[in-house]
């Protein structure tokens, strides 16, 4: 049973990955400004002084205009330091901050370390997703860095994944450690999940 749920899996993120692959530079930008734009209403809406946030890949729908107008507000935002062990440690975003690649190629940025439990002081947690059913169930990438982290959280302040408007599924595959979100955000809306 878990490895035909593991199958599934690889077979949407895989369908996943060739439509992102095909999205043009033009949609790239329109997408990007209007998840930008999605993230400050949700943010405005949620009355968040602080955020946890990621710096996007190239296939991703964009983070970094959002991130630098969130910090231009004043709004504090934390960015995800991958760890050997499969946790998140944090760092605060910058202005003028550097980034690297991970060891897992995701963009990732260089700064003080804050440690695992930085995130319980967010109001809100904006997290990357392959895809997200009409439940609230997330699909990640397969590394299971923000299943930890959320199943972690004994408060958990709103959680947002950002995708493309067709990533929003009818169901995705799951299992036990998955964790829920409360909303996605995509280039043209926010969708919020009951309960």
């Amino acid at each position: 049973m878990r490895d035909d749920i593991e199958q599934a899996k690889r077979a949407l993120r895989a369908e996943i990955r060739e439509r992102r692959q095909n999205v043009t530079d033009a949609q790239r930008h329109t997408a990007s400004e209007g998840v930008r734009r999605q993230l400050d209403d949700l943010v405005q809406r949620v009355g968040a002084r602080s955020v946890s946030c990621y710096l996007s890949s190239p296939s991703e729908p964009d983070t970094r205009a959002f991130i630098d107008a969130a910090l231009a507000r004043g709004v504090r935002v934390l960015l995800p330091v991958t760890r050997a062990d499969g946790l998140l440690d944090w760092t605060v975003a910058r202005t003028d901050g550097r980034e690297i690649e991970s060891a897992y190629g995701v963009p990732e940025a260089v700064g003080e370390v804050l440690g695992p439990i930085a995130v319980n002081d967010v109001d809100l947690l904006i997290v990357p997703a392959s895809a997200v059913d009409g439940e609230g169930l997330r699909m990640g990438w397969g590394r299971g860095f923000y299943d930890k982290t959320l199943g972690s959280m004994a408060h958990r302040p709103p959680v947002y994944a950002v995708i493309y408007d067709s990533e929003l599924v009818d169901r995705v595959p799951r299992e036990l450690h998955d964790q829920p979100v409360d909303g996605v955000v995509t280039p043209t809306r926010i969708v919020d999940f009951a309960g």
